[in-house]
């Protein structure tokens, strides 16, 4: 695809972003200006935010052209994602954290790789790179990051090396076909079965280095997401081995056709032959 067929869609989910969602556009549509000569939109995400939120959104909306801002029904990154891409013209397409934690920099470079690698099909941001920069990360936060990182590794073989870094993006027709196979979570969970899915079918990955700033404090219980972690990746495992095994006896069926078929082609020459 030649630089002017391209174009690139940010989608920006958001939730009670009051605080950050004016800077975050605002960073990124002057990273944008400056930067990117190929046609963009923004896209924010509202998934039901009960603060200022939808106030600041219709108004960036008002302020750029590029901007446009959708009200999602449910609570969830994985809605709005899947959301985003239904609503999505662009030829490539993905999402970022509204705080900015990857240098938007690594913006210009992965629109970069898609022009110079007509296969390439999904950029996925790492933080757990070896070549990757994270600062400001609490301890326990990455306990968590890491340690999902191991149970993706352990129970799907997963090649990435991170899974929920906030910056993904895709082709279109690549995020598209992956929503036609994917689940319904509605939480992060869904963004890690996108790139488990893209892993199993093939596509082409680059798991991109990536500088990374937590820039907020946060609370998280360990416990329960460590939980909540293992519940999905449960089901998730589940839920492809019974494809697998699917797969499996649709082969074995349309091979016992095919062994019939040419028996049967087999004894109707042998017929012929004695006629």
């Amino acid at each position: 695809m030649r630089e002017e067929e391209l174009s690139i869609n940010l989608l920006f989910p958001v939730l009670n972003e009051r605080l950050r969602l004016q800077s975050g556009i605002d960073r990124t549509m002057a990273y944008l200006r400056e930067n990117v000569t190929i046609p963009y939109q923004l896209t924010i995400l509202d998934n039901g935010s009960e603060d200022e939120t939808p106030e600041i959104g219709k108004a960036l909306a008002g302020k750029y052209p590029e901007v446009t801002y959708v009200r999602v029904g449910e609570r969830g990154v994985g809605v709005a994602f899947r959301k985003g891409i239904e609503l999505n013209e662009c030829a490539l397409v993905g999402y970022m954290d509204i705080d900015l934690s990857t240098d938007i920099r690594y913006l210009g470079h992965t629109i970069k790789m898609f022009q110079k690698h007509p296969r390439l099909a999904y950029v996925n941001g790492s933080r757990f790179s070896k070549k990757s920069r994270t600062t400001g990360r609490k301890w326990y936060r990455k306990i968590t990051s890491m340690g999902l990182v191991f149970l993706l590794k352990m129970f799907f073989h997963m090649r990435a090396t991170d899974a929920v870094c906030g910056f993904t993006f895709l082709r279109k027709e690549t995020a598209e076909r992956l929503v036609s196979v994917c689940g319904n979570d509605n939480g992060w969970f869904y963004t890690i079965e996108f790139l488990l899915r893209a892993e199993r079918m093939g596509v082409v990955i680059y798991d991109m280095p990536v500088r990374w700033q937590e820039d907020y404090n946060t609370t998280v219980n360990v416990g329960k997401t460590v939980r909540n972690y293992l519940v999905r990746i449960c089901r998730l495992y589940r839920t492809f081995r019974a494809e697998e095994r699917a797969a499996k006896r649709a082969a074995a069926t349309a091979g016992q056709c095919g062994n019939r078929g040419r028996r049967a082609q087999d004894t109707a020459q042998k017929r012929s032959e004695r006629c």
